[in-house]
């Protein structure tokens, strides 16, 4: 089966893994199954996952995790089920047209019914909770000019939520701040590289976990 890597890239577009906040094998699988660099203008997000999870090559196989998620991103998207799942049974062996033309009937009724119902359904606007954590350069760095800095990103669909700062050592502390995101408008690899241009205050950022809402 072959890898469908626009599938891919809509999945790597609000998320760092395929599956959970670290790598595992679900990674492992997907990245071997890629057999030369994407178009890093097509496939963005996909190069940039690719580039991530090749540091890791030395270690992929003591990485946690199993392959079944990475499965998902393997040949062709399966038709609904849902209307498939309603058919009455025709006897194959049958000989009767009028049999044959009833059961067309019912079948073409039932997936009509069944697209009906798939276009009124009301579509719910998926968001997520980010934990996102942003590191300065050293002790002598304005926390506060740091997360007025960060907050100023504003974004269609991006909330920015409560923050606090976190010891990491040597008098070195790091900003811990929620957001809340639409999905399907924010890209969290554009905050990201949004957040990167404060680089007066700004050493690394990382987006440390992610819960549906």
């Amino acid at each position: 089966m072959s890898l469908d890597l626009a599938k891919l890239e809509a999945h790597l577009a609000t998320r760092s893994y395929v599956e959970g906040y670290t790598p595992s094998q679900a990674d492992v699988h997907v990245y071997k199954a890629i057999s030369s660099a994407p178009d890093a203008s097509a496939y963005p997000h996909v190069t940039r996952w690719c580039t991530h999870i090749k540091s890791y090559a030395s270690e992929f196989d003591s990485l946690p995790g199993s392959s079944t998620a990475g499965e998902a991103f393997f040949g062709a998207a399966a038709a609904p089920a849902a209307a498939a799942e309603e058919e009455e049974e025709v006897d194959l062996f049958g000989s009767d047209d009028e049999e044959d033309a009833e059961a067309e009937r019912i079948k073409a009724e039932r997936v009509a019914a069944y697209n009906a119902k798939k276009a009124n359904k009301p579509k719910t606007t998926a968001k997520s909770v980010v934990t996102f954590e942003v590191k300065p350069w050293d002790d002598e760095t304005d926390m506060q000019k740091l997360e007025e800095s960060v907050r100023s990103v504003q974004m269609d669909g991006l909330v920015w939520g409560a923050s606090k700062l976190v010891p990491i050592g040597y008098g070195i502390r790091k900003l811990q701040i929620t957001m809340v995101v639409e999905d399907e408008l924010v890209s969290l690899d554009d905050v990201q590289d949004r957040v990167a241009e404060f680089d007066e205050y700004v050493q690394s950022s990382d987006v440390v976990a992610m819960q549906k809402l």
